[in-house]
C-alpha cells in the first residue's frame, strides 16, 4: 500500500502489508448475478420434451451463488480468492420493517415520540399507519433506510404545525396521513371546571 494511504505520487515506495490476519468482508446487491446463476444451472437441453424452466427466482438464485460465479460476474480472482465464505441476504419483508420501525431502543418512532414529548403532546402512529409506512418502503424496495425518509415526508409538515395547535395533548398518525396526506387526528386537553 502507499504510504498515506494515498496515490499521489505513482513512482513512491510502497509499503509491504500482510493480509493473513485480515478479515475482507465484501458486501452488495450484485444486481444481475441472478442471471448468471441461471446460466450456470439452466444448463442447454435438446429435444422435444426437455423442461427448459429451470431458471430460479432471483431469491433463490443468492442463495445458490458460488465462487465461480462471483468471478464470472466481473469481481477479480484475487479478491475472490479472499472471500472464503458467501452468504446470502434475504430483503426485509413488511412484518421484519415494522418490527424496525416499533421495536429497537432507538427506534424511529420512538424518536419522534420523543420528540413530540418535549412539547408536551403525546404521539401515536395507529397500526394500519405503521403497516402502510412498511409497505410503502418495502414497494419502493429502499429497506430500513427508506424509513427514515418516508417517516420525515410525512411528519416535516405536521412538526411545523404543532407548536400552532393550542392545549394539544396527543397527535395520532392514521393511514389516512400516510397515504394521502391528511391532517392527523389531534386531541386536545380537557379544560378543567
Amino acid at each position: 500500500v502507499p504510504p498515506g494511504g494515498g496515490r499521489k505520487h505513482p513512482h513512491q515506495e510502497f509499503i509491504a502489508f500482510d493480509t493473513t490476519n485480515v478479515l475482507f468482508i465484501c458486501g452488495g446487491s450484485f444486481e444481475g448475478i441472478s442471471d448468471v446463476v441461471n446460466s450456470r444451472i439452466g444448463g442447454k437441453s435438446i429435444g422435444f420434451n426437455t423442461n427448459n424452466n429451470t431458471n430460479k427466482s432471483e431469491k433463490e438464485a443468492y442463495h445458490l451463488v458460488t465462487h465461480e460465479d462471483i468471478k464470472k460476474y466481473g469481481i477479480i480472482p484475487e479478491l475472490v480468492g479472499r472471500l472464503p465464505v458467501i452468504a446470502s441476504l434475504d430483503m426485509l419483508e413488511v412484518d421484519d420493517l415494522i418490527k424496525i420501525l416499533k421495536e429497537p431502543k432507538n427506534a424511529i418512532l420512538k424518536q419522534y415520540q420523543k420528540m413530540f414529548k418535549m412539547d408536551g403532546v403525546t404521539l401515536e402512529f395507529d397500526d394500519e399507519a405503521v403497516r402502510e409506512i412498511a409497505e410503502v418502503a418495502h414497494k419502493q424496495a429502499t429497506g430500513a433506510r427508506g424509513l427514515r425518509t418516508i417517516i420525515e415526508n410525512i411528519m416535516l409538515e405536521i412538526m411545523f404545525k404543532l407548536p400552532e395547535e393550542k392545549n394539544l395533548s396527543k397527535c395520532i398518525i392514521t393511514k389516512d396521513v400516510v397515504l394521502s396526506g391528511k391532517e392527523p387526528i389531534f386531541v386536545k386537553k380537557q379544560k378543567r371546571a
